[in-house]
């Protein structure tokens, strides 16, 4: 490539310096950095004098080229050095201008979002989850659909039993073949289950004897939502199986749960009863002083001695081990915490029902 056609000769001093002296101008003068690049490419880039001329140091005498390396590396090292310092000024330049045009004067009063709150029964499922832990007991958990023979058979409920029938049981889509296949015949026995016991069935048979455990959950029956029944609801059961329970054992646990739950003042008391899964059975009543119209009574669920059945039917030896059983309602224990009168307000899904008990954030 010849002189003429670059227009700068690699050893023409002053043509040099005037080049670097137009280069370093431009990058002073960019305003932004779009403009900066521009003045690169004009004075720095492929076709920029500078490069051309740079470029014809090969076609030089030898001689020559020493002089022309000189002055070329002189003039290119002073024009990176100026876009270099014109690049940090502009940089530098636009991030005062971001944070000045995106600043935000937090003493401003803004439109917050509302925070979302635990529901209270979740809140209480983690208090029980607490207490039974905290007494050296397991949490144990089971399926919400059932075999009949867990939800029923295994805790002594008979087929003619009331409690089997279409009116209070959740019945599952299912069949199985009974007898051959000229005597088929369809029968569901898949259920939604009607309380957590079934869940003790399943512990019983895996774990076998000793045995402590609670079974919180939700349970299914056939009730219509109204101020103090519910379809869908949570129970909480107990179970514990050793040897030389008594009833006793089952006072005791019962007031220490009572007074966790509602204070130091709450107690328990046992009416005889019947549920086919215990044996004897006991209707439990609260001693609740915070009791609308004042201090009393209140039942609050039932208990009673494994029935001895209950125990062979998961494997375990009546005549080796005893255990006690309980069950009661969240909902209704909730109500009577807070004093609710609407078992509905609970299910609505305002969150306005939450936060009014403060446990928005808990646990989180």
């Amino acid at each position: 490539m010849s002189e003429e056609a670059s227009g700068l000769s690699p050893l023409d001093e002053a043509g040099i310096a005037a080049a670097v002296e137009e280069a370093v101008a431009a990058f002073a003068a960019a305003t932004t950095l779009e403009e900066l690049k521009v003045a690169r490419l004009a004075h720095s880039g492929d076709n920029a004098p500078i490069t051309l001329a740079n470029a014809q140091i090969r076609t030089l005498d030898k001689s020559e080229k020493p002089t022309a390396g000189k002055l070329m590396g002189g003039a290119r090292k002073a024009i990176q050095t100026a876009l270099a310092d014109a690049t940090a000024r502009l940089e530098a330049e636009s991030e005062a201008r971001i944070l000045a045009e995106e600043s935000v004067d937090v003493t401003v009063p803004v439109r917050r979002s509302p925070q979302g709150a635990r529901h209270p029964l979740t809140v209480l499922i983690a208090d029980l989850t607490d207490f039974f832990v905290g007494m050296g007991w397991e949490i144990a958990e089971g399926p919400e659909v059932e075999h009949e023979w867990f939800n029923f058979d295994a805790l002594n409920f008979g087929p003619d039993h009331p409690a089997r029938q279409m009116q209070d049981t959740f019945y599952v889509e299912g069949v199985e073949k009974v007898g051959t296949e000229e005597q088929f015949e369809a029968v569901s026995n898949l259920v939604l289950r009607t309380h957590t016991s079934p869940v003790q069935a399943h512990e019983m048979l895996r774990r076998g004897a000793p045995i402590y455990i609670a079974c919180p959950g939700k349970v299914f029956r056939t009730d219509a939502l109204d101020t103090t029944h519910t379809p869908v609801f949570h129970q909480v059961e107990g179970l514990a199986v050793d040897k030389g329970l008594t009833m006793a054992h089952l006072k005791g646990t019962l007031d220490h749960f009572a007074k966790t739950m509602f204070g130091p003042e709450a107690k328990t008391r046992l009416r005889p009863s019947f549920f086919p899964f215990t044996e004897p059975s006991a209707e439990m009543d609260l001693w609740f002083p915070q009791k609308k119209g004042g201090p009393g009574w209140i039942e609050w669920g039932g208990c009673g001695m494994v029935n001895p059945e209950v125990l062979k039917n998961a494997g375990i030896d009546p005549d080796v081990y005893s255990g006690f059983a309980f069950g009661m309602g969240l909902e209704r224990t909730l109500m009577l915490r807070h004093g609710i009168s609407d078992m509905r307000d609970m299910v609505e899904g305002d969150v306005r029902f939450s936060l009014q008990f403060g446990t928005f954030g808990r646990g989180n």
